[in-house]
């Protein structure tokens, strides 16, 4: 009976987990948090005006989540001429995302997503988070982050609208393959 009871409560869980998970054509989530400047950075702000890119990325100062970044700061003038907005969101604290934004020249937004519950909105997996040692600028910094989210973008229309999703994230190519569609889809 036990085991019939666990099994039953498993079922449940992972059918919920799987429930909220965002597809295209979908109202898209809500959100507010802090961003790595301190101020509160609202997805409402933007809504009607732009497409709003919202990627997910597992942790600051790591490898590929240092590439993605860099491509899209690299592609910020071309993402703005197609009347775009980009914010990355991850489970690192504030003062993580200052030390990941200063430490690569990071020129759009970066958001906190500590407790994981901008993620679970979107249906992104989460997991625990952990805490990292980086050197930036000859001093050693631990960078900490409350959760660990997997690598998704998605694309939020004017109307607020998900328009694009990708649950399978090649980090050197996200960044064009966002300004495509959105060149594509305008």
């Amino acid at each position: 009976m036990k085991h019939i009871v666990i099994a039953t409560l498993f079922v449940v869980f992972t059918l919920s987990a799987f429930a909220q998970e965002l597809k295209v054509g979908d109202k898209a989530p809500t959100f507010s948090t802090k961003a790595d400047d301190g101020s509160i950075w609202n997805v409402k702000d933007y809504l009607g005006n732009k497409f709003i890119v919202v990627y997910f990325y597992p942790a600051a100062m790591t490898g590929g989540c240092t590439k993605q970044a860099c491509a899209y700061r690299d592609m910020k003038t071309e993402i703005d001429a197609a009347n775009a907005v980009v914010v990355g969101i991850s489970g690192d604290n504030v003062d993580g995302l200052q030390l990941f934004k200063k430490a690569n020249d990071l020129n759009f937004p970066l958001l906190s997503d500590a407790s994981g519950e901008i993620a679970k909105k979107f249906g992104v997996p989460v997991r625990d988070g952990g805490t990292i040692t980086r050197e930036i600028d000859g001093k050693e910094f631990d960078l900490t982050r409350g959760a660990t989210t997997s690598r998704w973008t998605f694309i939020i229309d004017k109307k607020g609208n998900i328009v694009y999703k990708n649950t399978d994230v090649d980090v050197s190519k996200d960044s064009e393959e966002i300004l495509d569609f959105i060149k594509n889809n305008s």
